[in-house]
């Protein structure tokens, strides 16, 4: 089974809208949503009915116990985050939510007045029914570690086994710790691109981090017709550096309808779905492909 993450230099460009897309093409059987941050994917796609979802804990937060603390002030004076001071009664509290878990003030307190807790920091969510199966996990505001997150919605979607040719996963916007970690291991990235200036930067950095990994990339364009000579620079940039180009994606009012009433474009026809349609011809091919190298 053949992994396809699909991602975007920014939000906003029509990923999540391309992957719900892709997922109905190739009837899907494994799929995921690793914008862990912002999780919208089933939003637009039908989910299996059973869910399961457990707590997940990242790096531990700093607990400070009063009835051994000395009221030293060591423990503040040393956080660079600013985690730890005294409140209206003169003891040490430390602020959970500026904690970053780095364990210094547990290791310089000489009372031992202070303990690494495990701090739930997000909730993962597995959705299985009939042979489908989608992970995807939201992290708690304000929380760190959202690489970690992604790594752990990606090892779900593993051990539920292979089912298809193809899971299909919906990655995170921008180029930080989310988007490589969602990048590691798949089979090949889609970058859906908008067709302005930032577009073409966002799509540049992007590929940049991409290749970094060693991933295999192709390209898209959606609203296309926006600023065409934008978009026929953002096929030429892909031409120059070898890169499969996919395909342009229309501007479609019928797009916009779908996403509003909670559908995946195909479902609602038009020339965007016809080209997102041609569009996954290309992409299960290039899949085949990589299939025949390895």
């Amino acid at each position: 089974m053949k992994q396809l993450l699909v991602l975007s230099g920014k939000g906003g460009t029509g990923k999540t809208t391309v992957a719900s897309a892709l997922i109905r093409l190739a009837d899907a059987k494994r799929f995921a949503d690793c914008d862990v941050d912002a999780p919208n994917l089933h939003l637009t796609v039908g989910v299996p009915p059973e869910k399961s979802e457990e707590d997940y804990h990242g790096l531990p937060r700093a607990v400070i116990d009063p009835g051994e603390c000395d009221g030293c002030g060591l423990c503040a004076s040393l956080c660079r985050f600013h985690a730890i001071a005294q409140d209206g009664s003169g003891c040490y509290k430390v602020d959970p939510a500026a904690c970053e878990g780095c364990a210094l003030c547990e290791a310089a307190c000489e009372s031992r007045a202070i303990l690494m807790q495990p701090a739930v920091t997000g909730r993962l969510m597995a959705y299985r029914g009939g042979d489908r199966f989608f992970s995807t996990a939201e992290l708690r505001m304000g929380s760190g570690n959202s690489g970690k997150l992604v790594s752990a919605v990606k090892k779900r979607l593993k051990d539920a086994g292979d089912a298809g040719r193809i899971a299909v996963i919906d990655g995170s916007p921008g180029i930080g710790c989310p988007v490589i970690a969602s990048v590691s291991g798949v089979d090949l990235v889609l970058v859906v691109a908008e067709p302005t200036l930032s577009g073409l930067s966002d799509l540049e950095r992007i590929l940049n981090t991409a290749f970094q990994l060693g991933a295999r990339c192709a390209v898209c364009v959606n609203k296309a017709d926006v600023n065409k000579k934008i978009a026929d620079g953002i096929e030429e940039f892909c031409a120059k550096l070898g890169l499969p180009f996919v395909g342009r994606i229309p501007y479609d009012i019928r797009a916009v309808e779908a996403v509003n009433a909670g559908a995946d474009v195909v479902g609602y026809g038009g020339e965007a779905a016809e080209a997102i349609t041609a569009m996954h011809h290309q992409i299960m091919a290039l899949l085949v492909e990589s299939e025949a190298e390895a």
